[in-house]
């Protein structure tokens, strides 16, 4: 059985399909959804046979792939292939064996640019990597990364991500913190971002025609595919998107502005050794002050990142940003 990337993205189109209610998937349609993804991906690829397919299903049935249970339901001479249980689905199970092969292959090719300008992120990424495979850890452990394991909507990444990679559209149930009841809408995800320890995905909303409209996973309430057609994103770039910007929040025809702080005492030694963002310039005015320069969107985390130093900082400009701030001290001191 062959363990290479393409074999690992069919068995996630496999089952994608086998837990799709609304079709019923024949071995010809298998292969075509099979192959669209391949072509997708490499123009010039052959394709699979309905030999690959069969091999496919079977290894999936098996204890080295996932054991998944499958009726086969004959209609006339040919028989179309479902999940016995439809929320079944292998991202939700443990990493088997190909999956295992492949992230120790994976670990290996990325620790051999660690210490490379371009790849710092491989630094934190590895160890993290390595700490999810079995046998890799022990009872007591000797890392800890920064993670909610209790917050709500964990479970629907991989939902999202498929979506995402797929290109599929979905109905999800969502309820705001300042909403009593849920509400249904239409999302064609296009990102995930994590941010605080909190995740969220943004898309495309038919309903207000905003491509970057987002939802924070822990107010998902559920979840389903839908057989609606893609819209697909050609508005946005997501690395420009964020790159003047702290956070998750983007407010309506925004900026970025040029914001000028004076951090002092040891804080400012913080805030030189861990920069706010990237666009930051600093110098020391004297001993006890750090001059810091950002050209940067002024939204609702920039706000809350400030008020968490209202103790050690001043904002110098822009004026409206100091009044912003002066305000929520002053609410502050009204409730003590």
């Amino acid at each position: 059985m062959a363990t290479n990337k393409n074999a690992f993205i069919r068995y996630k189109v496999l089952d994608n399909c086998f837990r799709n209610p609304g079709k019923k998937y024949f071995v010809s349609d298998l292969m075509a959804e099979c192959n669209k993804v391949l072509l997708e991906i490499n123009p010039d690829s052959n394709g699979i046979s309905r030999r690959q397919i069969f091999e496919d299903i079977s290894f999936m049935c098996s204890e080295a792939g996932w054991g998944i249970q499958l009726n086969k339901k004959r209609e006339g001479k040919k028989i179309f292939y479902r999940y016995s249980d439809l929320s079944f689905s292998i991202n939700n199970m443990p990493l088997n064996e190909i999956e295992v092969d492949q992230l120790e292959s994976a670990i290996n090719i990325l620790s051999q640019f660690k210490g490379m300008p371009q790849f710092e992120w491989i630094n934190e990424m590895v160890p993290k990597l390595k700490q999810g495979l079995p046998g890799q850890s022990t009872s007591s452990g000797i890392i800890e990364f920064d993670n909610n394991a209790y917050l709500n909507g964990i479970e629907n990444i991989g939902t999202l991500y498929n979506a995402i990679f797929y290109k599929k559209v979905l109905s999800v149930n969502y309820q705001p913190y300042d909403h009593d009841e849920p509400f249904q809408l239409s999302l064609h995800p296009y990102y995930l971002k994590q941010y605080n320890n909190r995740w969220f995905v943004y898309g495309y909303n038919p309903y207000n025609g905003k491509y970057d409209f987002s939802l924070a996973l822990d107010r998902i309430i559920c979840l389903k595919e839908t057989l609606d057609p893609y819209m697909q994103n050609d508005k946005i770039d997501w690395t420009e998107y964020f790159e003047e910007m702290i956070g998750v929040s983007k407010p309506e025809g925004s900026k970025a502005e040029s914001i000028l702080l004076h951090f002092y005492g040891k804080t400012g030694k913080y805030m030189q050794s861990k920069p706010i963002h990237g666009s930051q310039k600093s110098k020391w005015i004297d001993d006890n002050t750090l001059e810091i320069k950002l050209d940067l969107i002024v939204n609702y985390e920039f706000e809350r990142f400030l008020l968490s130093y209202a103790d050690v900082v001043r904002i110098l400009s822009p004026k409206r940003l100091s009044d912003i701030l002066k305000q929520k001290l002053m609410n502050a001191i009204k409730i003590y």
